[in-house]
């Protein structure tokens, strides 16, 4: 099992990470937007490198508490989280900037959301 002060250590890089993901992607208007200049590639290819970490990150988290601490928050898709790691990690040639573009779009904000409660709930354990 994770140590909590380990574990909130973790947690804060990752919401640091994904709401430097949502400053990145306010500047995206379109999936076009990805593909349409170097500055576009450049923003997918930052936005896919933090994904691809943060779901490292949850896939290490998940193993070391053995499936336990993921599994509180349910609104949150972790096999989606983890599978875009693996995605990224091993396909990223074949990566579509459309579902990258969905994502950040839809579910990005509620990643920071749960990742601002797993924090407040670490804080409040005794």
């Amino acid at each position: 099992m994770l140590d909590a002060d380990v574990l909130r250590d973790r947690l804060e890089a990752i919401l640091e990470a994904m709401e430097r993901v949502s400053r990145r992607f306010a500047k995206v208007k379109t999936a076009q937007d990805f593909v349409s200049s170097e500055d576009g590639r450049e923003h997918l290819d930052s936005i896919s490198m933090v994904l691809l970490s943060v779901g490292e990150a949850f896939r290490q988290i998940d193993e070391k508490t053995s499936g336990a601490f993921l599994t509180r928050y349910p609104e949150i898709p972790w096999r989606a989280v983890i599978g875009m790691r693996n995605v990224l990690a091993h396909d990223y040639f074949n990566v579509n900037e459309e579902v990258i573009f969905n994502t950040c779009e839809k579910h990005i904000a509620p990643l920071i959301t749960v990742l601002k409660q797993m924090i407040a709930d670490l804080d409040a354990a005794p």
